[in-house]
């Protein structure tokens, strides 16, 4: 296993590079870090970024770990069940928002090596996706569209095939609703060739933060209601809900033994299930727009 130096530094950069974009896209925020280790080898280094202009919480962590036995969260396949001597090396981002029109958005990217049958195997995953709380039109095809120009510009059939399994993944089933209006999301790209792999995963990440930066500065100063505020910080709640029951993500973490503050830093600082407002018109809205990002 001799690729997971080589992706440690370029994951390590992309963290940098993230962190860096984040507190200029805040201006006066502060940022605390966390160097951690792992109970059966690696670790990582949390970064939590809390603004004070446009952000109220964004986390950017990255981790290496090695275990004896890959988690069932980190496995699809029933065939990699016999994994062993695992490494997973991996980049997760999440932003929070102050204004409410400003879109809460996720990212991460990762990559697995193990032992299967005396053999050594490795593959990556990742994506984005963007979760509003007031979206239009323009904004979704400039979301779709930056996504499909990632995926062309490496394999033009990724776009069709990741953009259908992030739908599938940010879906909520016991309240029969997506979670946001998607992107792309992807898992054991081992093919063509490692680093083709390595190239789409990392321009995934460069177009991430190129794409969210753009939405984030046209959004972040606009002006907003008390009740748009309430609105956004009880759609929070959707965020929560899957996070905590269906994130593989959330799962790997919680069962190969990481940092439990780092696991959770996606959380939102703030986020209520109730309200004295009636959120009906808002809701219609934003669920009528995660229909229409779907087509």
């Amino acid at each position: 296993m001799i690729r997971t130096k080589d992706i440690q530094q370029s994951f390590t950069k992309i963290q940098n590079k993230i962190i860096k974009e984040f507190m200029i896209l805040d201006n006066l925020s502060r940022k605390k870090t966390k160097k951690w280790k792992h109970h059966s080898g690696g670790g990582g280094l949390s970064c939590e970024i809390i603004g004070v202009n446009n952000i109220e919480k964004a986390a950017v962590n990255f981790s290496s770990i090695t275990g004896k036995r890959l988690p069932d969260s980190a496995i699809e396949k029933k065939e990699l069940k016999a994994l062993k001597d695992f490494k997973a090396t991996g980049v997760s981002v999440i932003i929070h928002p102050i204004n409410p029109k400003a879109h809460c958005a996720h990212m991460n990217i990762r990559f697995f090596e193990a032992k299967l049958n005396k053999k050594n195997i490795w593959w990556f995953g990742g994506g984005f996706d963007l979760t509003p709380y007031f979206i239009n039109k323009q904004d979704i095809n400039f979301w779709k569209n930056s996504a499909k120009d990632l995926c062309e510009r490496h394999d033009k059939s990724y776009y069709k095939k990741y953009n259908k399994s992030c739908n599938d993944y940010f879906y909520i089933p016991h309240r029969k609703e997506p979670r946001g209006i998607g992107g792309i999301f992807f898992d054991q790209l081992n093919s063509p060739g490692f680093d083709s792999c390595l190239n789409f995963t990392l321009d995934c990440a460069d177009t991430f933060i190129r794409s969210y930066s753009h939405l984030f500065e046209k959004k972040a100063k606009l002006k907003y209601s008390e009740k748009e505020k309430a609105f956004q910080l009880y759609r929070r709640g959707r965020y929560v809900e899957f996070n905590l029951l269906y994130d593989r993500g959330t799962l790997f973490g919680l069962q190969s033994g990481g940092r439990t503050e780092s696991i959770l830093m996606s959380m939102p600082p703030l986020v209520t299930w109730n309200s004295k407002y009636d959120f009906k018109i808002y809701e219609n809205k934003l669920l009528e727009m995660f229909s229409l990002a779907r087509k």
